[in-house]
């Protein structure tokens, strides 16, 4: 990355990550805090992969994404996290200019293929709510490696784009982020550069990349919600949402997150506010999307307490 720091004609090699400096009587608060919350997220999202992987009947289509999202919030978390942790122990809020283009670009990218993963699994439960006969041979294993894939190279290439952007701006004075991590907008606020066509280009990627798919999983559960009403029993009604109530509370907290952040007035009054936010689709959402869906779900229950049960076996 030295070349790309070369190629920025600033001669600034590292940026300071304001983060929550502002409260310092908190910070050993704020590391105990966010350290267990780490380490909740890391083990629920890796149980969630056990789990998958060590039981047969969880080798479904529905379970197969759940795994890719379990896998993707754990790196989303392992992006975040760690430094944020570091400064609160040490009190050092530097980061590199290399480091926080890799953050940024991690970070975008996992972002991208949560928001078109979520699509694909909102499309998984419409055909097994709507489509229950022809869910066997449509959602077959070559078409869920097929969009399991196209989620993570879209969200690749959006990120890829978007980085490049930012590569070429020029950064003078301004090192001060005002966020715990570098996000596009408080990083481009450090730059000298005119950032009118790198927010240009930067809103019509964001938009290509979270309006299709948010309006694919609104007009998904739009359909199974009419199909789930047409059932004349209120057991078949209750047994056909609850295999999709589970993922319709992850998409609302992580839309509802995202629209919070990014798409209210640029104003610097709501910087805290946005912090705020930040933290809970980045921090709180990588940790309950692993207890809603075993919380939630009879069938990773069951698995995990068989497994307890022959963990437990192997002592007697």
């Amino acid at each position: 990355m030295s070349a790309t720091e070369n190629q920025n004609q600033t001669g600034i090699t590292e940026f300071i990550l304001l983060g929550f400096g502002d409260l310092p009587d908190l910070q050993v608060p704020l590391f105990l805090l966010f350290l267990v919350i780490y380490v909740m997220t890391v083990t629920g999202n890796i149980l969630v992969l056990v789990l998958v992987a060590a039981n047969r009947h969880l080798h479904t289509p529905m379970y197969f994404f759940l795994s890719n999202l379990s896998s993707l919030e754990t790196c989303y978390s392992s992006t975040i996290l760690p430094k944020l942790l570091a400064s609160f122990l040490t009190g050092n809020r530097n980061i590199s200019y290399s480091s926080c283009m890799t953050q940024f670009f991690i970070f975008a990218f996992l972002v991208g293929v949560e928001c078109y993963l979520l699509a694909v699994m909102s499309y998984d439960r419409y055909l097994a709510v709507c489509k229950p006969l022809h869910y066997i041979t449509v959602m077959n294993h070559k078409l869920c490696i097929a969009l399991t894939a196209g989620a993570w190279v879209s969200g690749f290439m959006i990120s890829f784009v978007i980085t490049l952007l930012m590569l070429q701006m020029v950064f003078c004075d301004r090192t001060e982020i005002d966020h715990f991590f570098c996000d596009f907008t408080p990083v481009i606020k450090c730059s000298g550069s005119d950032t009118f066509l790198i927010e240009a280009v930067t809103s019509l990627m964001a938009a290509t990349c979270t309006t299709p798919p948010f309006l694919f999983t609104v007009a998904s559960y739009i359909l199974i919600t009419t199909n789930v009403l047409r059932i004349p029993s209120a057991t078949g009604r209750q047994k056909a949402f609850s295999t999709c109530s589970s993922h319709l509370i992850v998409v609302t907290l992580f839309y509802t997150a995202l629209i919070l952040v990014y798409m209210l007035p640029k104003a610097y009054n709501l910087t805290a506010f946005n912090k705020l936010f930040s933290v809970f689709y980045t921090v709180v959402t990588p940790l309950v999307n692993p207890l809603i869906y075993s919380l939630r779900n009879k069938e990773v229950r069951g698995a995990l307490a068989k497994e307890i049960q022959a963990f437990m076996g192997l002592y007697k």
